[in-house]
């Protein structure tokens, strides 16, 4: 007879392609996993996976199987969910891959008050502008600005302010005045992103909402907004932030608009996860804080 767990664990290895990932998310020790798929394919007398150390695949037989089995495991999982509603405490470790300035848009306090609020729940996140491999940096949730160029992946796109304004110093205004129009950026010294070519050009909606491009150059380029807003603070020159970014400066004087008529296009923010179904309780929790501070904080950004 066959065991309906050992059923239910091989949708979750097909899925995630992986009986580490697998058992991470059961809280099962890989060998296990690995163990109870064996015991499957000897009850069925197929074998549904072909293993090797680099990834997991599925057989022909292991393929339609999955076919079969997966829709009706995921309704009694559904059914589960249903009957006990939302007694369970959500638990566990959620990997978040995210930007190497993510916290400079995410307040760490939002963090802090959601672990407080959920103390079953570890978070660890790797912070690179390389962009992760969700299967095989075993992430949960991934952060990503911009147009997603991903199509494995299941994307929700996130409330975000738009994508940034013009801003300098203070100190640099007063030496060197404030361009009255676009076209007078080029005389400027202008903080930018580090770029082949002595050149940086920006695209900015205007007031009647067209976009004009304008090129710019100065003495100061640096890879992450947050570079760019600490040249600007020092005076280096006119910085295009995003207004996240920016905020907390504007409002204490530390920075001042320039051209406050002309606006970058937003990006945009989107999280993803690599599959749709059955997200562990944990990550959909923060993943819905996150989207309710969004929320909350886009209109005023």
């Amino acid at each position: 007879m066959l065991d309906l767990n050992d059923v239910a664990l091989f949708v979750q290895v097909a899925r995630l392609g992986s009986f580490a990932e697998a058992g991470r998310r059961l809280g099962l020790p890989a060998n296990t996993v690995s163990r109870r798929i064996q015991q499957l394919e000897n009850a069925l007398d197929s074998r549904l996976m072909q293993r090797s150390t680099r990834k997991l695949s599925l057989t022909s037989a292991g393929e339609a199987f999955y076919q079969r089995c997966a829709a009706s495991v995921d309704s009694l999982l559904d059914a589960g969910q249903a009957q006990t509603g939302d007694g369970g405490e959500p638990g566990g470790l959620i990997r978040v891959a995210a930007t190497a300035d993510f916290f400079d848009f995410l307040p760490m306090e939002w963090v802090a008050e959601f672990l407080d609020a959920h103390p079953r729940v570890k978070i660890e996140f790797a912070l690179s502008d390389a962009r992760a491999d969700l299967i095989a940096d075993r992430i949960d949730v991934a952060f990503r600005g911009g147009e997603l160029a991903d199509s494995g992946y299941v994307a929700r796109r996130l409330p975000v302010a738009g994508g940034g304004g013009l801003v300098a110093s203070p100190a640099y205004l007063a030496s060197r005045g404030a361009p009255a129009s676009l076209a007078e950026l080029a005389g400027h010294d202008c903080v930018t992103t580090r770029i082949p070519g002595e050149w940086t050009t920006w695209k900015l909606i205007g007031p009647d909402g067209r976009e004009e491009a304008v090129q710019v150059g100065g003495r100061f380029r640096g890879d992450t907004a947050q570079a760019q807003r600490r040249a600007a603070l020092a005076g280096l020159g006119i910085a295009l932030l995003p207004p996240a970014l920016a905020r907390l400066d504007l409002e204490a004087g530390r920075l001042r608009p320039v051209l406050p008529q002309y606006r970058r296009p937003g990006p945009g923010l989107s999280v993803l996860y690599p599959s749709r179904k059955h997200l562990p309780a944990a990550v959909s929790a923060f993943v819905d804080m996150v989207v309710e501070r969004l929320s909350r904080s886009a209109p005023s950004a």
